[in-house]
């Protein structure tokens, strides 16, 4: 079955960076573009970023543009969301999420665009 495990949350001061990984099995990676969603508390889950399937392209929120980059390597089936200058308002469960290549398809900035999701690994920025 395909799996998605998100790993390198953690526990940062503002102003500073941390790298979460993504590793995919159970899939044929580099047949998905691939997002990344947040959670924070009492909020609805949100789009940060998405990768295409090859990497040649890339879309953020506007919240974080400039801060983080979203990047992956196909041979580890395994995405990356590196996050600098973090923010108070960047705490939040990050979420992967892997997204089917279909025909015609845009990069996916919806929830409902993508079809399997990791279980979230927690970020915390303290002031």
């Amino acid at each position: 079955q395909v799996q998605l495990v998100e790993s390198g949350g953690g526990l940062v001061q503002a102003g500073g960076s941390l790298r979460l990984s993504c590793a995919a099995s159970g899939l044929t990676f580099s047949n998905y573009d691939m997002g990344w969603f947040r959670q924070a508390p009492g909020k609805e889950r949100e789009f940060v970023g998405a990768i295409t399937w090859s990497g040649g392209s890339t879309k953020y929120a506007d919240s974080v543009k400039g801060r983080f980059t979203i990047f992956r390597d196909n041979a580890k089936n395994t995405v990356y969301l590196q996050m600098n200058s973090l923010k108070t308002e960047d705490t939040a469960v990050y979420y992967c999420a892997a997204n089917r290549l279909r025909p015609f398809q845009a990069m996916g900035v919806t929830r409902s665009a993508y079809d399997y999701w990791g279980q979230g690994t927690q970020v915390t920025v303290s002031s």
